[in-house]
């Protein structure tokens, strides 16, 4: 495994990473996700290792392995996660590919975003503009069009910026 991970940490570096952990995950969960792959998540991606058994993510965050089963098939399904394999192992590995693990993130909330123009669209289709509700489906599409082209444009633009931006741990 890469790095020094929170099981070779001291007691207080431990701490210290779980307490992010816990108040990241929190973050994550107001967004929407489940709670259980909103930890493993933020335990992977502040943690120094590279890639993980679901044994090594239980024992990381203190909990079953059982527990672990469902959120890292969660992650794995929403591209967070990716499951390897080493050769002559039976134990599955679960790698956060970091490399374009926000521009895949943003990119899904793009469908999603598409999917909620197409339904307001249809809306409008049905209820005309001529009506209150129509006139704010309407400027409910146009903002979905706009976030839709803001972030579309960052996502390409991101790649360029990336190289431009000082490394994480660096002065700027």
């Amino acid at each position: 495994m890469g790095g020094v991970t929170s099981v070779d940490a001291t007691p207080a570096e431990r701490t210290t990473l779980l307490r992010f952990v816990e108040r990241f995950a929190l973050a994550l969960r107001e967004a929407g996700m489940a709670p259980m792959p909103a930890r493993v998540f933020a335990y992977a991606l502040s943690d120094d290792a590279d890639r993980y058994t679901a044994a090594e993510l239980a024992e990381g965050l203190q909990v079953s392995p059982a527990a672990i089963s469902g959120a890292v098939r969660q992650l794995v399904q929403i591209g967070f996660l990716v499951r390897e394999r080493e050769p002559g192992t039976r134990s599955d590995l679960y790698v956060l590919d970091d490399e374009n693990l926000w521009t895949r993130f943003t990119g899904a909330e793009l469908g999603a975003l598409q999917k909620f123009e197409d339904v307001v669209a249809s809306g409008i289709d049905l209820l005309g503009v001529d009506r209150p509700g129509g006139r704010r489906l309407a400027e409910t599409r146009e903002f979905f069009a706009f976030l839709h082209e803001v972030l579309a444009d960052a996502v390409a633009r991101w790649p360029e910026e990336r190289t431009r931006r000082p490394a994480a741990g660096t002065a700027g």
